[in-house]
């Protein structure tokens, strides 16, 4: 934590892995905001208390890196999902005790690279991401696949998952190298509608959101790709042509609302910032500038009614937008580049970095929001 008044360390660095971090995600025990972080080389999976910034608990049992994480309740209890990697296994642990839960989640074939969790009919589920481009669903209540399902398709791996509702349905997103875009029921296993293509090369990034009362997915095309699309995902159809600007991969993309209008944000490798009116499928003004590298995350949430994005990236900084006066509102320097951010419960900011994590509170400080 840093006093950007005087920019000095106002608190050490949250420590504790012993080599580089993979993912962090947020979740509340017993009423506090707690962040859940996942260690690459000592196979943990550490829980820490934002309020204290101390660790909870720092469970073990995977034998390789742990890749991913999500959040969700079971049975009323906060449990966390963890990816084994190379281990090929899923893993529940009650982030209250920081025990496990049940037995692996086994047979994922050439691992297990990203999970995210949702809801079907009223039951917890996982969605797990494996290394041999499958999407396996698991009942969290039970730890057993649903019907066995796995949802094969993609040709390449997969790399980056969402999940929204759909004619009240729950639907799972899933992007990849193989440039398809694909939607899947989540309560059968089947795709939905057809592929939603368009990309040129590998899709590193989705979100969801609503715009016109319309469920859409916004995708971002990395490498040499350069586009920003959004798809329609009643229809499947793309919603206008790609939204063009960045000169690089776009890595990074979140959506959010600015004065009642629905807008994604999005970074990318040439180092810029931009934000794109989803109605109109056009960039509103000139991009923020102020990284001096890649951008390779981005969160949004509002500050005392206030839009605010918060972007991380290569250049060792996180930086706050206020999204409605387009201008850099705060910033703040690390040791090292950041890799993912979360915004917390409770409005809180988690940036990850190198082995560390950072915790700050966004604040509307001095005449414009900030953090402390």
């Amino acid at each position: 934590m840093w006093d950007l008044t005087t920019g000095t360390l106002i608190d050490n660095p949250i420590t504790g892995h012993i080599d580089g971090m993979e993912a962090v995600t947020c979740s509340t025990v017993g009423g506090h905001p707690v962040a859940v972080t996942t260690g690459g080389g000592d196979k943990t999976m550490r829980v820490w208390d934002l309020e204290t910034r101390t660790t909870v608990s720092a469970p073990t049992g995977h034998t390789e890196g742990v890749l991913a994480v999500a959040c969700t309740p079971v049975d009323g209890h906060p449990v966390a999902v963890t990816t084994g990697g190379d281990d090929e296994t899923m893993r529940m642990w009650d982030l209250a005790t920081g025990t496990p839960v049940g037995n692996l989640l086994t047979g994922h074939q050439l691992g297990v690279v990203a999970v995210a969790c949702t809801t079907v009919d009223g039951r917890p589920i996982a969605l797990a991401v494996t290394g041999s481009n499958e999407l396996k669903v698991w009942d969290l209540t039970t730890r057993t696949p649903v019907g066995n399902r796995i949802l094969l398709g993609h040709t390449g791996r997969v790399v980056a998952v969402a999940c929204t509702t759909l004619n009240g349905r729950a639907v799972a997103i899933s992007a990849g190298y193989d440039r398809k875009v694909r939607v899947w029921d989540l309560a059968t296993g089947t795709p939905v509608g057809n592929l939603l293509t368009g990309h040129q090369l590998g899709v590193v990034a989705v979100a969801c959101t609503t715009v016109d009362g319309r469920p859409v997915a916004v995708t971002t095309g990395g490498f040499h790709d350069k586009t920003v699309r959004v798809w329609d995902l009643a229809t499947g159809a793309p919603v206008g042509e790609p939204m063009t600007g960045h000169t690089g991969g776009v890595q990074a993309v979140a959506c959010t609302t600015v004065d009642g209008r629905s807008v994604a944000v999005t970074g990318g490798d040439d180092k810029t910032v931009r934000v794109w009116d989803l109605a109109d499928r056009a960039p509103t003004g000139d991009p923020m500038r102020g990284h001096t590298h890649k951008v390779q995350a981005v969160a949004c949430t509002t500050v005392d009614g206030r839009s605010v994005a918060v972007t991380g990236g290569d250049d060792k900084t996180v930086r706050m937008w206020d999204l409605a006066g387009r201008r850099e509102a705060a910033r703040f320097a690390l040791p090292g580049g950041v890799n993912a951010l979360a915004i917390t419960p409770g409005g809180g900011l988690i940036a990850a970095f190198n082995r560390e994590i950072v915790y700050l509170e966004l604040t509307d400080a001095h005449g414009g929001v900030g953090w402390q």
